[in-house]
């Protein structure tokens, strides 16, 4: 469990894994120097239950190392992880268990229920947030990852090996989940459980919505990740979308030159998938005409 100023959750959330049906784990928190009177939460918590082994980051160091911190200091075979905003129901590890005792090598993950800041269900999941309600959610599911991560990843269970061979990218300061999963997804199969075993919170101060900056620089970051690492074995419609979601971040960013490079390479590879028939994105593309005039332009240029 990464912790970092969520003094109003992080009892709660601590006290979803010391309430699970299955009793023989460790939970390894690992505050990163919380300016809130979390550190005091989870001290009192320590000083009660042997099962907690907690650890305290003298300065900030971001989430990305704070999670490698993590795994750094995880002795089990298998790891699972909590934010310390989110929950996890009673059935969670004995559920999950059981399908990891059949068939070890799986990465296993389930349904998420959506709840607001009291702990109050909004009626929605999380798989229904991320409009993948009929996405493929299990086996290799690499390829749809590439397209946006709708992995929850307070509800997944692993080899703790498959999690500290893959690591968080510390360049990154918020999809360093996206990568990682995409990474998790190359090598191994996914399985996926429609009960929903934990519960993703909102509360207005996700880091989603912190940064907007942040997030499109981490777009850029990943995506081209992706297609450097990957790019000779993904179909050309994903690595379209790849481009288009780089071109997009670039205009946000106000990089307008890199944003129509980016926006041509989509094209290039995946024309079909971008119904341009009417004028949009100020700056970015005009009008139809204007951007088959570009392509061709660009080609020639090459």
């Amino acid at each position: 469990m990464p912790s970092y100023n969520h003094e109003k959750y992080i009892a709660e959330a601590i006290e979803s894994i010391l309430n699970q049906s299955f009793k023989d784990f460790e939970l390894i928190i690992l505050d990163d120097f919380s300016k809130d009177n979390s550190r005091a939460i989870i001290e009192n918590y320590r000083r009660k239950d042997k099962r907690i082994n907690a650890y305290f980051h003298r300065k900030n160091m971001g989430i990305s190392y704070t999670m490698n911190d993590l795994l750094s200091k995880a002795s089990g075979e298998f790891v699972a992880f909590l934010d310390s905003d989110d929950l996890w129901d009673k059935l969670k590890l004995e559920r999950q268990l059981t399908v990891l005792r059949k068939n070890g090598s799986l990465v296993v993950w389930s349904e998420g229920e959506i709840i607001d800041e009291n702990s109050i269900p909004t009626g929605k999941t999380f798989t229904q947030m991320h409009f993948v309600t009929k996405k493929k959610k299990s086996g290799s599911i690499f390829e749809e990852l590439l397209y946006g991560n709708f992995v929850f990843g307070s509800s997944l269970i692993c080899k703790a090996d498959y999690a500290k061979e893959i690591q968080f990218d510390e360049k990154l300061m918020y999809l360093n989940d996206a990568k990682f999963m995409v990474n998790l997804a190359k090598k191994h199969q996914f399985f996926f459980m429609k009960e929903p075993l934990a519960k993703y919170r909102l509360h207005g101060k996700n880091s989603i919505f912190s940064n907007k900056k942040g997030w499109d620089q981490d777009i850029v970051i990943i995506n081209e990740y992706f297609l450097r690492t990957y790019g000779e074995e993904i179909p050309k419609r994903a690595k379209a979308s790849l481009y288009f979601k780089i071109a997009w971040s670039y205009y946000f960013l106000n990089e307008k030159d890199l944003a129509k490079f980016f926006f041509l390479k989509a094209l290039e590879n995946y024309w079909v998938i971008y119904r341009l028939e009417n004028a949009f994105v100020e700056g970015l593309v005009v009008t139809f005409e204007r951007v088959i005039l570009e392509k061709n332009r660009a080609r020639q240029q090459i």
